[in-house]
C-alpha cells in the first residue's frame, strides 16, 4: 500500500503547469512593489506603467528594477511567441506536404481511369441489330407471351372403345 506522503507528491506533481501555452497562462510575479499577476502581456503593461511612475516620480533605482521586470517578461513572451509561430510553420508545412500528395494521387488515379477508357479492350462493343425492326422501335423485348400462337390442328376423331356387349355384333374378318 502506498503512504499518504507519496500520494501527495504525485498529485502535486500533476497539478503543475507543463510549458505548454506561455502566451495565456497566468503568471503570479514577485516584483518589488509587490506581486504583479496576469498572462505575460498584462505583466509587461503593468511594470511597464510601474516603470512610468518610478521614473516620472524620480525613483531611478525603482524605475531600472520594474524596467528589467518588464523585459524579463517580454523575452519570455519573444520565445513563446517564437515557438508558436515555428509550430504552426511546421504543421503548415506537413499540410502543403500532405495536400502534394493527395494531388499526385489524385492525377495518378485520373491518368489510370483515362488509360482504362482508352484501352480497346475495355472499350463497348457495338451493337449488332440481330431483332426485328418493330421490337427496337419500340424499345422492348420479346416475352414467350407476346409470340403469336401457330393455330392448332384439329383433333382425329376417337375411337369408339369395344365394349364387352359389342363383341358379338362386330363382323369378323375373314379368314
Amino acid at each position: 500500500m502506498r503512504s499518504s506522503k507519496s500520494r501527495s507528491r504525485n498529485k502535486n506533481r500533476n497539478n503543475r503547469p507543463s510549458g505548454g501555452n506561455i502566451i495565456n497562462r497566468v503568471f503570479d510575479s514577485s516584483g518589488p512593489d509587490g506581486k504583479v499577476r496576469g498572462t505575460p502581456q498584462q505583466i509587461i503593461e503593468k511594470y511597464n506603467q510601474l516603470h512610468r511612475d518610478a521614473f516620472l516620480s524620480g525613483d531611478r533605482v525603482d524605475a531600472e528594477n520594474f524596467a528589467q521586470h518588464a523585459e524579463h517578461y517580454t523575452r519570455l513572451l519573444a520565445e513563446a511567441q517564437r515557438e508558436v509561430d515555428a509550430k504552426r510553420e511546421e504543421q503548415e508545412e506537413q499540410n502543403r506536404q500532405r495536400q502534394a500528395e493527395r494531388d499526385r494521387e489524385r492525377q495518378e488515379r485520373l491518368k489510370a481511369q483515362e488509360a482504362a477508357a482508352n484501352d480497346p479492350a475495355n472499350m463497348d462493343q457495338p451493337e449488332v441489330p440481330d431483332a426485328p425492326q418493330e421490337q427496337e422501335a419500340s424499345g422492348l423485348v420479346e416475352t414467350p407471351e407476346e409470340k403469336p400462337k401457330r393455330p392448332r390442328k384439329p383433333r382425329a376423331p376417337r375411337k369408339p372403345r369395344a365394349t364387352p356387349s359389342d363383341e358379338g355384333n362386330t363382323p369378323e374378318a375373314a379368314e
